[in-house]
């Protein structure tokens, strides 16, 4: 049954609005997402109801809750700026430190999000750690949101099938790490080590900084490894995303030349 909402003081609208803030996703466990793409890549299980801009089909989509909302309350809502006129709310999948353990590999890997800032720089390394064969994303905490809705569209769709864990200090990492069999490895320019002579095909927790200080003195000091990418020129580093899509595909590269 699809049911109209034309008021602003329809609940769900109301809920919907609250969900664009990071207390109200973090405190009901739900966030926004938005496109058509995006709502045929979540999981059934985790799909709690779909709001569709008058006018917009439902045909192509899954079954769920549905709400069919007046263009200028939808328009309120969406945060594209040419929407395609659907929008969900989801449940945030939540990964405890025993089902990583349980259904990740030995020699798996693992990248680490130290306090990034930047949407684009999150939802793109989340993407690649898919691509690249990473098990799971480690956010430590002071991270910005990975369920807001531009991380959530430049992750384009890996948010709903890799492991996300959140870890509240490095002691924590340093432990969920330890405890996992996982070798911290860290980027520096104090180091002579190339990222291609060292071994980062398998059981690493790769560590990506924050844009603007990069990796924390903690997390250098604890580091099991230090690597650099080699840079011609003037420049000292690289972009985030592309730094993490550099360092991670190593262990792509490394598992296609041994096949």
């Amino acid at each position: 049954m699809i049911r109209e909402i034309h008021s602003k003081d329809n609940r769900i609208f109301k809920e919907c609005q609250k969900l664009s803030q990071k207390k109200y996703r973090d405190r009901e466990g739900l966030y926004l997402i938005e496109g058509f793409n995006l709502m045929q890549e979540v999981p059934r299980g985790d799909l709690c109801c779909m709001v569709l801009r008058e006018g917009v089909s439902p045909a192509g989509l899954p079954e769920a809750d549905t709400y069919v909302m007046d263009g200028k309350l939808f328009d309120r809502l969406a945060q594209t700026e040419t929407s395609q006129g659907v929008i969900a709310v989801v449940r945030k999948h939540v990964w405890s430190i025993e089902k990583l353990r349980a259904e990740t590999g030995q020699n798996s890997n693992f990248v680490v999000l130290d306090r990034l800032q930047d949407p684009g720089n999150i939802g793109t390394i989340i993407r690649t750690a898919e691509g690249a064969g990473y098990a799971a994303v480690i956010a430590v905490k002071g991270t910005a949101d990975i369920y807001s809705p531009k991380t959530i569209r430049a992750a384009a769709g890996s948010v709903f099938r890799i492991p996300i864990v959140h870890v509240e200090d490095n002691r924590e990492l340093m432990s969920l790490a330890a405890g996992l069999g996982k070798k911290l490895v860290v980027t520096s320019l104090d180091t002579d080590t190339l990222y291609f002579d060292a071994d980062l095909s398998r059981s690493v927790a790769l560590v990506i900084g924050n844009e603007g200080s990069g990796v924390s003195r903690e997390l250098m000091e604890m580091a099991d490894v230090k690597v650099r990418i080699p840079m011609e020129g003037s420049l000292e580093s690289l972009n985030a995303s592309v730094a993490a899509g550099i360092l991670m595909y190593e262990a792509e590269r490394v598992k296609q030349n041994n096949m």
